[in-house]
């Protein structure tokens, strides 16, 4: 791999050195490396440009690495991976995109990742999204997520858009049975013109099962971001969704908070919260001696954090 490519990797994936355990590295479209263990296997598919995960039941306190970068404009790339999480295990996923562009021509990065959690397992899921360059070619990125948790069950998803994608369609749905858990964390940053949306649709129907959707993003510019969350409660179960916006300039965000109960003993929740940075926040950290630029990139690191 290049240095454009290691740099990347950094960003999306916090990698300065070929990890340790299971990892799976695509650059350009081709695999540029892989490793499995005893407990985790990664298998090329056969039938489709993918990889298939497989972790053994019991397996915990590993890892795996399955990031992806992007550095030839004008490159589309998909993917399909399927995650395959034994009971009882308990494991981290670190993913990612990182889209390297100096070209005129558009470069985008698609992945449809399925996940099928097994009866009491955990996992944490990551994924970060990072693109950069100089040229004038767009960068884009369309992350397609479905979750399947059974009984007892539970995963923990993180996603953040970092900076420089222009245009990202976010899809997740999920399936929740008896006593499992769906947490979701998202945090989104756009600027110039992007074009950002989230759309969770999460069905709950174990009893006992619950999730927290939860967005925070700031639109700068004129970008434009839409927040969709649908929790369908189809048992006795726990549903919450939350979006907190920052919008500056001439940022304009959409929360669109959809809860739909099918049953008399389910519980849904949705909050949102859209504004400007508010004047005394900013008045304050100005008497400490910062510039207005300055304490506003203090209030939104704070807020993305």
């Amino acid at each position: 791999m290049d240095a454009i490519q290691k740099s990347l990797l950094e960003q999306v994936a916090g990698l300065h050195e070929v990890p340790e355990g299971a990892y799976n590295i695509r650059a350009n479209g081709q695999k540029a490396g892989r490793n499995t263990t005893a407990n985790i296997d990664i298998v090329t598919k056969t039938d489709k440009d993918g990889i298939d995960i497989i972790i053994k039941p019991g397996t915990r306190n590993e890892s795996v690495h399955i990031p992806v970068v992007l550095s030839m404009s004008g490159l589309k790339d998909m993917v399909y991976n399927d995650f395959f999480i034994g009971e009882d295990s308990d494991v981290t996923i670190i993913a990612g995109c990182g889209i390297h562009n100096c070209g005129e021509q558009a470069s985008e990065h698609s992945g449809i990742h399925t996940f099928h959690v097994g009866k009491n397992a955990r996992v944490r899921y990551v994924e970060r999204h990072y693109a950069e360059g100089d040229g004038m070619g767009e960068n884009i990125m369309n992350p397609t997520t479905v979750v399947e948790i059974e009984e007892g069950g539970c995963m923990e998803m993180e996603t953040t858009q970092i900076k420089g994608v222009d245009s990202t369609i976010r899809a997740t749905t999920a399936k929740l049975g008896p006593r499992s858990t769906l947490i979701i964390k998202e945090k989104v940053m756009t600027h110039g013109k992007q074009l950002a949306k989230s759309d969770f649709t999460v069905d709950l129907n174990g009893e006992g099962c619950h999730t927290n959707v939860i967005s925070r993003s700031v639109a700068r510019g004129q970008s434009k971001q839409i927040f969709v969350a649908r929790i369908n409660g189809n048992a006795a179960c726990y549903g919450h969704s939350e979006c907190d916006a920052i919008i500056m300039d001439d940022g304009v965000v959409s929360a669109i908070p959809e809860v739909t109960a099918n049953c008399l003993d389910a519980q849904l929740v949705h909050e949102a919260a859209i504004g400007k940075i508010a004047g005394e926040q900013l008045t304050k950290l100005m008497t400490l001696g910062l510039t207005e630029k300055e304490a506003e990139e203090q209030i939104v690191n704070g807020f993305l954090k």
